[in-house]
């Protein structure tokens, strides 16, 4: 911190004594009231001149002189490196703005996030892990700026019911929309309004009611997940399965989440028309547990024998290193696709 920083800080405290050793000096040299005092100061340190209420002797006229020469630059300083703060702070709050629109009007095929509650952090700060483009949605401007300062992740402040605000999140060019706000009310009105401005995005929004689950799914969501019962069935799954849960628990404390996910086999993908037994997957970390084709057919889990064919989704289980350089390689994720990541946490 440097010394102007360190000024800016001490200015109300400069001005409160300038203010005291005025107010004294006039009550010592005339003895009037304080309140007369007090105003005699604020008046010569500001420089206003309006009429005097003490009796200006010659002791008086000296004590202003010096006053007015030791106190007025000091004065003059303070209030114009004040007001130099404070319109740095607004227009550095512009350009930080600005910027952060134009950072997200270049995002394409990206993630939003309606929410910066809790799940809403968590979604973010999963998505920023495996770095995948993404942009949070929330009323608070405050928090979205303390979590861009702290993590460095893209915000637009806004209403998430307002469709503006989706506009300008960039949904008609994202790949997914996870909805997490506070009420089951505003989750579906979210959903309506980002299905009818992007009709093929994947939206998963949050319900806390069964009856709003429902109506989200018939609004147009795609995946509609109730924490309540998404943390019943963790505990059960941890009641029954116990060694597993603890194995994926461990793998994600190191660091080596597993993963699953929709693999989309393009045309020019080096794993067209050959047999799965033929390929490097296993021997890279990557184990295909299905194949959907393109027709809808589903080999649950495919035979070794089974030729990949452009069109292709295969479902791949493994790390997210391994599986993010598949995908970089095969062709890229289903514009559809479905990710989860088997932690301790669940697929929350």
């Amino acid at each position: 911190m440097n010394w102007r920083s360190s000024f800016l800080r001490l200015i109300p405290l400069v001005l409160l004594v300038l203010t005291a050793a005025g107010t004294l000096g006039f009550r010592v040299l005339t003895g009037a009231g304080w309140l007369d005092c007090l105003y005699m100061a604020v008046i010569t340190i500001t420089t206003v001149g309006y009429r005097e209420v003490v009796p200006v002797t010659a002791p008086v006229k000296i004590f202003v002189i010096l006053y007015l020469v030791a106190g007025l630059g000091v004065f003059t300083y303070s209030v114009v490196a004040l007001g130099q703060w404070l319109l740095s702070a607004e227009l550095q709050h512009l350009w930080e703005r600005r910027r952060m629109s134009k950072d997200v009007n270049r995002l394409e095929d990206h993630f939003i996030v309606c929410g910066a509650g809790r799940m809403g952090r968590t979604i973010a700060r999963y998505l920023s892990q495996r770095q995948r483009p993404f942009v949070i949605v929330d009323r608070d401007e405050e928090l979205l700026r303390d979590l861009y300062m702290e993590h460095g992740w893209l915000y637009v402040e806004g209403d998430c019911t307002d469709d503006d605000t989706l506009i300008r999140a960039g949904i008609k060019r994202a790949r997914a929309l996870a909805i997490v706000l506070g009420t089951d009310a505003d989750n579906l009105f979210v959903v309506l309004s980002a299905r009818l401005l992007n009709p093929q995005l994947e939206i998963i929004a949050r319900a806390n009611d069964e009856k709003s689950m429902l109506k989200m799914e018939r609004a147009g969501a795609n995946r509609v997940i109730n924490p309540l019962s998404s943390g019943a069935v963790k505990i059960a799954r941890f009641m029954l399965h116990p060694s597993i849960e603890d194995f994926l628990e461990v793998t994600d404390n190191r660091g080596n989440d597993l993963e699953l996910a929709d693999i989309h086999i393009g045309p020019d993908s080096p794993y067209v028309n050959k047999r799965l037994m033929d390929t490097d997957l296993r021997q890279r970390g990557v184990m295909v547990v299905g194949i959907r084709r393109a027709n809808g057919e589903r080999l649950m889990p495919p035979p070794g024998t089974a030729v990949i064919l452009p069109g292709d989704c295969l479902f791949a289980f493994g790390t997210t290193e391994a599986v993010n350089s598949i995908i970089s390689e095969a062709g890229s994720r289903d514009a559809g696709a479905k990710e989860s990541v088997l932690t301790g946490e669940g697929s929350r």
